[in-house]
């Protein structure tokens, strides 16, 4: 999730809503911010949420199979589910979360040259933040979903791993070649 650094948020209720949001976990928490004009942002706050976080994922041509014409499609994923209940950030940890945000990920793209928010101009920064709301969300519970080709035989799980790095999905090929036989 730390990696991914990106969830669907799913809110229940009358009119079921979904936003999609970047993520980072403090502690026990995950926090995440939404642009305040975004439908959902009034009805985060004290509301039970379920965010969903996606690894690698990709379709699974029965070619790849030992035996092709006995199979059919399907998805090989890795997923997370969090469910728990939201509350409002105040300024400050909204901040915190914008700053964590960014020191984690400018290090994957840009690590020469990172963002910071040191290098804005404080008053911009003050007015762009008002345009958003942070969020934290006390995890109540954490489900895993992964789906690599498990129920398949050696020779099958072999030649979808092959199928998945000639197709340039090298992640998932990897998560799949660490799992035990």
């Amino acid at each position: 999730m730390a990696e991914i650094g990106f969830a669907a948020v799913f809110v229940a209720g009358d009119l079921p809503c979904m936003v999609h949001a970047p993520v980072t976990r403090h502690g026990e928490r995950l926090r995440f911010h939404v642009a305040r004009a975004n439908r959902v942002s009034d009805r985060l706050d004290g509301t039970r949420v379920l965010a969903s976080v996606t690894g690698p994922d990709s379709y699974i041509s029965p070619n790849w199979y030992a035996a092709p014409l006995d199979q059919v499609p399907t998805w090989n994923y890795e997923a997370i589910e969090i469910e728990g209940s939201c509350t409002r950030l105040d300024e400050a940890a909204l901040i915190e979360q914008l700053d964590v945000l960014a020191l984690t990920h400018e290090a994957l793209v840009n690590p020469r040259a990172p963002w910071a928010r040191s290098k804005m101009d404080p008053t911009l920064f003050t007015r762009m933040l008002g345009g958003i709301c942070g969020f934290e969300l006390a995890i109540d519970d954490i489900r895993s979903t992964c789906k690599l080709s498990q129920n398949k035989s050696a020779a099958d799980r072999a030649g979808v791993i092959a199928g998945l790095r000639n197709a340039g999905k090298i992640d998932l090929a990897n998560m799949m070649n660490a799992q035990p036989q």
